[in-house]
Formats: C-alpha cells, structure tokens, sequence
C-alpha cells in the first residue's frame, strides 16, 4: 500500500504568480491563457516515390499570444502605457515569467518567454445591473515560450 506522501497530486491552478520586466504593476493577475507552442508540418514530395504518399518534415515552431486578465485599479496606467508605445511606434519588447505555486506557495513549474510585446488591451466593461469586478485584459504576443 502506498504512503500518503507518494501522492502525485496536480497543482492548482489559481496559485501563480506573473512577472513582466520593464512593465511596473502591483496588481495581481486573475487569469492566464495561451501558453501553447506549436510546429508547422511541412509536405515534401520527390517524383521518385515508389508509395503514393508525402512526407512531413519539421517547419517553423510558433508561439501562441498569452493573455492575462485582472481586476482593473489604479495601476492600470502601466499596462496602458506599454500599449501605448506600440501604437506611438516605439514598441518595448520584455521578457517575463509565470509561475506556478504548489500549496507551500514555493515555485513548481515556471514559464519563461521573451521579445513580448502588447498587442492588444481591453478596458472592462460596464454595466451598472452587476456586482461584478471591472476586468481588463492583455494580449501580448511572444517570440519564444520555453519552460525553464
């Protein structure tokens, strides 16, 4: 019978925290999406095949945008001003980290990308009918995802 301390139980997922060098924020984020990685398949195909199929070869590896959402504060300016010089033309590529607590709050899994920038930021949405936390959410697009 296996001990109680030979449990391989998942992390949860709420336990995390986001680092983005160069961008100043006190508030923590609520969500994070799209850590993903991918690699095109590329078909080749020589006329001497003696089968009548193609081969896959390895292509470019691509890195989906991460999203980041939290509740909208005082610290917004940060974000905003990031974005901002992207559309001033001056965009400010940074590296960051997100990092995955066990329940001891000590690192388990840390993601690391870099050459980020702001693609898009969305301001919350009002409604005067909720109760809800006014929300915005970042887009930023990555050059490299790599799990350090």
């Amino acid at each position: 019978m296996a001990e109680s301390g030979d449990r391989k139980d998942p992390f949860r997922a709420f336990n995390f925290l986001v680092e983005i060098d160069g961008v100043t924020t006190e508030t923590g984020f609520s969500e994070v999406s799209g850590l993903s990685m991918e690699t095109d398949a590329v078909e080749y195909r020589t006329g001497d095949e003696k089968e009548n199929h193609v081969r896959k070869l390895t292509g470019l590896n691509k890195y989906g945008n991460i999203t980041f959402k939290r509740g909208f504060t005082k610290d917004a300016k940060a974000l905003w001003n990031w974005r901002k010089q992207v559309i001033d033309g001056k965009t400010q590529r940074a590296a960051g980290t997100i990092t995955l607590l066990n329940e001891a709050r000590e690192i388990a899994l840390k993601w690391e990308f870099r050459d980020a920038w702001p693609r898009k930021l969305d301001g919350p949405t009002f409604n005067a009918k909720n109760n809800e936390v006014a929300i915005e959410t970042l887009e930023i697009v990555v050059e490299k995802l790599q799990m350090a």
